[in-house]
Parts: C-alpha cells; sequence; structure tokens
C-alpha cells in the first residue's frame, strides 16, 4: 500500500461547561462530543526519503505550523521510522469556527500513517500522542461520540440518537485563547455525572462571551432558537459555528431553506464512529 484517502470529519460540543482551572492555567471542561459527516479529505502517498510535504486547498498557516504536518512529524520522530509522506488536505471544514477541522486532521494524519508506515501502535499510544498536539486531536482518534473531562482528554462514549444538524458558519474567526481568558467567562459550572445527564439541560459556557464580543455569532444563534423542532440551538466549542439539531434530515434541510441570504451554512447528518475507527485496535 503506497496511497490512502481519508476522512477527517468535524464535530460539535453538543454542551460545554467549564468547570474549573488547573494551577497551571488550563481549564477543566465537561463536554460532549458528536461527530458530523461533514470533512475534510487527505489524500497521502508514500515517499521512502523521509521527507514529509503538503499541499493544501487553504494554506492560512505556514506548513510547519500545519497540524498535519506537525502530526507526521512527532510521529515520525517517536517511532524512529525512516519513511516520508506527500499530504495534499482538501479544507471543508472552516477554520476558527469551533468544528475541530485542524485537530481530526491532526488525528486522520496519525491514524493514516499508522497504517501506511506499518507501525501498527495501539489506540491508547496514539491517542496520548494526539493529546501532544492538541486538546481535541484524541476524540478524533478516540472514534465515538464521547462525554469529555478534564481539558477533553479522559473520554468516555456515549450514544446519542439519530440526529441532523443545521450548522451557521458566521463571518469571523474567533480565537479561544481570546475567550477562554476573558475576565467574563464563568469557570465555575458544577459538575454533572455520567450517567446519568441530559445533553439537553447542558449550555456552552463560552456561548455569553463570544455573543458579547461578535454579533454576528450573536445573530445567528438567536435566529437559530427561534426555528421550531429543534432540540438543541447553541454556539460550538468557542465559536464561531452556531448549531441547530433536528431529529430528521427533511426538518433540518428546511430550517436551512429558511436561512436569510446574508447566512451561510451546511446540513449534516450525526455520525455514530469516526470512518476510521475500525483502523486502529
Amino acid at each position: 500500500m503506497t496511497t490512502l484517502t481519508c476522512f477527517a470529519p468535524a464535530k460539535l460540543n453538543l454542551f460545554l461547561h467549564v468547570v474549573g482551572r488547573r494551577p497551571d492555567g488550563y481549564h477543566l471542561l465537561q463536554t460532549v462530543f458528536r461527530l458530523l459527516d461533514f470533512s475534510d479529505e487527505l489524500h497521502f502517498t508514500l515517499r521512502d526519503d523521509g521527507l514529509i510535504k503538503l499541499s493544501s486547498s487553504a494554506m492560512e498557516v505556514p506548513e510547519e505550523q500545519n497540524l498535519c504536518v506537525r502530526a507526521a512529524k512527532r510521529l515520525q520522530a517517536m517511532s524512529g521510522v525512516g519513511l516520508g509522506v506527500d499530504i495534499a488536505l482538501v479544507k471543508k471544514i472552516p477554520m476558527g469556527g469551533g468544528l475541530g477541522g485542524g485537530s481530526s486532521d491532526a488525528a486522520t494524519t496519525l491514524m493514516a500513517l499508522n497504517s501506511l508506515w506499518n507501525l501498527n501502535w495501539s489506540k491508547e499510544a496514539l491517542l496520548e500522542l494526539g493529546l501532544q498536539l492538541g486538546a481535541d486531536v484524541p476524540v478524533f482518534i478516540f472514534g465515538q461520540n464521547a462525554f469529555a473531562e478534564g481539558i477533553g482528554e479522559k473520554l468516555s462514549a456515549v450514544k446519542l440518537p439519530a440526529a441532523w444538524y443545521l450548522v451557521i458558519v458566521p463571518p469571523v474567526h474567533v480565537s479561544t485563547a481570546e475567550i477562554f481568558s476573558s475576565k467574563e467567562l464563568t469557570r465555575n459550572t458544577i459538575p454533572i455525572k455520567i450517567p446519568p445527564f441530559s445533553i439537553w439541560q447542558g449550555h456552552n459556557d463560552l456561548e455569553p462571551v463570544v455573543c458579547r464580543l461578535y454579533s454576528e455569532v450573536a445573530v445567528r444563534l438567536e435566529w437559530l432558537k427561534q426555528l421550531k423542532n429543534t432540540t438543541i440551538a447553541a454556539m460550538s466549542g468557542s465559536g464561531s459555528c452556531v448549531f441547530a439539531e433536528f431529529a430528521t434530515e427533511q426538518a433540518a434541510y428546511e430550517a436551512c431553506n429558511l436561512m436569510p441570504d446574508d447566512m451561510t451554512g451546511f446540513v449534516a447528518r450525526g455520525l455514530d464512529y469516526h470512518p476510521m475507527y475500525a483502523s486502529v485496535k
């Protein structure tokens, strides 16, 4: 095998509670991650010269800072493999939207190269490496919808009902660091226990801060909340994307067709498993 084509799905945070802060400054969270069938596409071609090269449809960050490249180089260094790879990244997931695109790309790179380079690393080993790259990377390697605690790395699989989502993409990039450092951020939400809990009783502690700073997010979220037949209307992660959940595909597309002309978004189905779930044991 010398080539692989893989998909890196987006995620939503169905709720996101900030329950405390560690002495090192990292925030303690509780959240539910939902995987979506809206994905970036990655093409991997084996190289025998040890070089790692990236081409992308959206080179918004320098190549050496791209999470795909960082993931490949970290795996290469830690495994001692002498092989390299050409990575072609086709971006669909918006950057700075709270949908986990960069983290998902990194996780898919680790899983793909684990196969392409014949490393046979365990899922636990890849999870540990993924966490070094970012707090959202492990959930994509975990490969299932998950309840997450800690800084997002303590994962427990959860079964979620079939659902469709209308995701609206505001024309702004939200800085995660800016939101988490805000003096207005509530950091004392009472922790919930799993089980039992209800995702429909949760909220996003970052949402009020983002909406105060970015009117574009606030306007779109308010529009979603007035829709009928929604079970959740919320912001994902630290934004900027907002979403509404529907029980059926038809209801999601009916809502999408009602979007004002100055709003853009997409409809996606909730997944139970990552497309590469079975590739890592």
